[in-house]
């Protein structure tokens, strides 16, 4: 035990009543009133080599002289009120050399405050290739001792130095070789590859593919192969690395193990369902033929900014569904579709596709379900699983993948090229039966009322990645207006084609730096234009812009967006900087409430009288500089969203359902009596109309996108 102020008096009071009857039942403790108690016996579970291995009398192996660590104490029952506990550590490690004389080292580490963790860093004569034995035992800074650590009912630890490194490990894979024959296998399938090492000793393989973060596996025993799985998600050339770890922790030089890997496996079956109008039959790019029946109508319009021409219309009456008349895929392995949607309804479950069981019904079904409290969700079922994820909402497009993996047993739902749903341990379910687009087997059939187009389906894993660029609809440029000044009143657009016409006394405003630098009395140079040379300049009473036109589509996907500037900081009325709509309402407008110190989106869902209207706020207030204002408006997701200076301020649950026959209009919108208002006073400029959803990183600098 250690003091603060040198050795203690011991008297007989220090070890009367309790304490003493407690010293007194305490086995091999010195038990007369004020003696010192020897420290504990170190216990071997507290015993490590090299900090990681745990002592065992099986010899651990080690790379080099290892440092032994002990958790070392001293008993508090003896302690005056003052005094700490002090702990030191004897370590002792021997072995017999060539010669069969036996060999020791010992290390005493300082007495310190405990409980403590000791170290002894061993010496580095210590012989490889020999069992070093070794225990530890306590000691106070009285000199007194606790038993050894390998004493009852301890047992003694063991070490052995493996100096020789494992050879490096041979890689076999047949699905993916290491050879110039050519290009093998492909994205979305898994190859087996097997490690070994002639060396007996290993216990560990660590491997990367390109590069990444190092996994680790077993062989089943020392010095036997181990195999694992791996798949591509793209195609090119990959190299695997791998290091074969012995006992001792050594590593083997590295094998490099380089492949070249295919583009995926093209579908199994494939129907556009872009067939000509009054077809009977969906052609196949790939499986057979899908046979239409009466209900279904061809010629339907695909989604925008997709490669597809055109979709089929199913009106949800029995008659209205395509069948292969045969199984797709073996859904007992690993498969995969997706498919092109558009629901004319979301009131009650509907089927994408589907694949038959053997009972009569469907062992797997896409599609939609509806809910009790919100809008309908996607759905994949296979067997007793069911995934939902998304919203479903009418007239809008969505791509939806659903994917079954046996690899790892798990089921996956995407909507939009994002995963949604997924569960794991689903176990594999047969579908012998035919494959059906549009309806499913009981359930009433579910049938589809709305498009469905290109439907695919795999047989193998389809990545993410690949996921995502299916269901990619990006947003594409429509018209973009970099206002500068025109002496006709008519602003181009870009591409020459979509004017912007002033009206009113719209006109431009120039920042007169030149005037300013030759007028002794200006004494603050103007503001700069929002972009470029020129901005808008509208006056508040009657000026403003507008195309001759609809520029976007109010009914799809579209982001429209751009830079303001208020005459004055704190307007006294509202005053709208975009809208688009018709002669009597606007399918949306953009604006700000002085009285509510509000941005406001203000949209409708028809261009009949007295429609309702939607308004989405956030707080908010203009400022002396440039606000930049942008609206995304998603069909897929069923959402709009107002963005201010970059950030979302406002979204709300959207679907809309009519296309705006009216012209863009900067610096305007309709008032509550239908009546044209709310008049901009302030400057514009960098106008933008894109066809689709911006992304919230792509909002950030719209005005930049081409």
């Amino acid at each position: 035990m250690t003091t603060h102020s040198g050795r203690r008096a011991r008297t007989a009071v220090a070890a009367t009543g309790l304490a003493a009857v407690l010293l007194a039942a305490t086995p091999g403790t010195a038990t007369a009133a004020g003696e010192n108690l020897p420290p504990l016996q170190p216990r071997v579970d507290t015993l490590t080599v090299d900090s990681t291995k745990a002592c065992s009398d099986e010899p651990v192996h080690v790379a080099r002289a290892p440092e032994l660590r002990a958790v070392v104490a001293d008993p508090t029952e003896d302690n005056e009120e003052w005094e700490t506990n002090g702990a030191g550590a004897d370590f002792e490690a021997w072995w017999t050399d060539a010669d069969g004389a036996q060999q020791r080292r010992a290390y005493t580490s300082h007495v310190v405050r405990s409980p403590i963790t000791q170290l002894w860093r061993t010496p580095a004569d210590l012989p490889a290739d020999t069992v070093v034995s070794w225990h530890v035992r306590a000691v106070d800074d009285e000199g007194a001792t606790s038993a050894w650590s390998d004493e009852a009912p301890g047992f003694t630890c063991r070490f052995v130095i493996d100096t020789v490194s494992p050879e490096p490990a041979t890689v076999v894979s047949e699905q993916y070789p290491d050879d110039d024959s050519g290009w093998h296998d492909g994205v979305g399938v898994y190859g087996t590859f097997t490690f070994d090492s002639p060396s007996e000793d290993v216990v560990e393989y660590v491997y990367t593919v390109l590069g990444s973060v190092p996994t680790r596996v077993r062989p089943e025993e020392p010095g036997g192969p181990a195999t694992i799985r791996w798949m591509p998600e793209s195609s090119g050339t990959y190299y695997m690395q791998v290091r074969a770890i012995d006992r001792a922790g050594r590593s083997s030089s590295q094998t490099t193990h380089y492949m070249r890997v295919a583009t995926g496996r093209s579908p199994v079956a494939h129907w556009t369902l872009a067939d000509p109008a009054g077809s009977h039959n969906a052609a196949a790019e790939a499986g057979p033929v899908a046979r239409a029946e009466d209900g279904v109508v061809f010629g339907a319009p695909a989604p925008s900014r997709t490669d597809l021409a055109s979709t089929v219309t199913l009106d949800g009456r029995g008659n209205s569904y395509l069948t292969a008349d045969a199984p797709a895929t073996d859904t007992t392995k690993t498969f995969a579709l997706s498919a092109w949607v558009r629901p004319a309804a979301t009131d009650a479950p509907m089927t994408v596709a589907g694949q038959d069981a053997a009972d009569g019904t469907s062992a797997f079904t896409l599609g939609l379900r509806p809910t009790e409290n919100g809008p309908a969700t996607w759905a994949f079922r296979y067997g007793a699983t069911t995934l939902t994820g998304g919203s479903a909402t009418v007239g809008g497009w969505a791509h939806l993948t659903g994917r079954y993996d046996t690899e790892d047993s798990t089921l996956r739902l995407y909507v939009n090229g994002k995963e949604v749903a997924s569960t794991a341990d689903v176990a594999p379910v047969a579908a012998p039966g035919a494959f059906q687009i549009g309806r499913a087997r009981g359930d009433s059939g579910a049938r589809w009322k709305g498009e469905i187009g290109d439907v695919r389906v795999w047989d193998r894993v389809v990545p993410r990645k690949e996921i995502e660029e299916l269901g990619s609809r990006p947003a594409e440029l429509a018209a973009a207006w970099d206002i500068e000044r025109t002496d006709d009143g008519v602003i181009p657009d870009r591409d020459g084609d979509e004017p912007l016409t002033l009206h009113g006394g719209a006109g431009f405003y120039t920042p007169d730096i030149e005037g300013c630098l030759e007028d002794p009395e200006c004494v603050e140079f103007p503001a700069d234009a929002l972009d470029g040379n020129d901005h808008l300049a509208l006056d508040g009473t009657d000026d403003y812009a507008a195309t001759g036109g609809p520029v976007v589509d109010t009914a799809d996907s579209y982001s429209v967006g751009l830079r303001v500037r208020f005459a004055d900081t704190t307007p006294d009325r509202p005053m709208t900087v975009l809208s688009q709509g018709d002669a009597d309402s606007d399918a949306f407008k953009v604006r700000y409430d002085p009285a509510a110190s509000e941005w406001q989106l203000v949209v409708t869902r028809s261009g009949e009288p007295g429609s309702t209207e939607t308004v989405v706020a956030a707080p908010g207030a203009p400022t002396s500089h440039t606000d930049e204002v942008v609206v995304v408006y998603d069909d897929s997701e069923g959402h709009i969203t107002l963005y201010v200076k970059g950030e979302a301020v406002a979204t709300t649950a959207f679907n809309a359902s009519w296309s705006a026959p009216g012209p863009l209009q900067v610096g305007r919108g309709h008032t509550a009596d239908g009546g044209w208002g709310e008049y901009f006073h302030g400057g514009a400029d960098t106008v933008r109309v894109f066809g689709g959803a911006l992304t919230a990183s792509q909002v950030k600098s719209f005005a930049y996108l081409y």
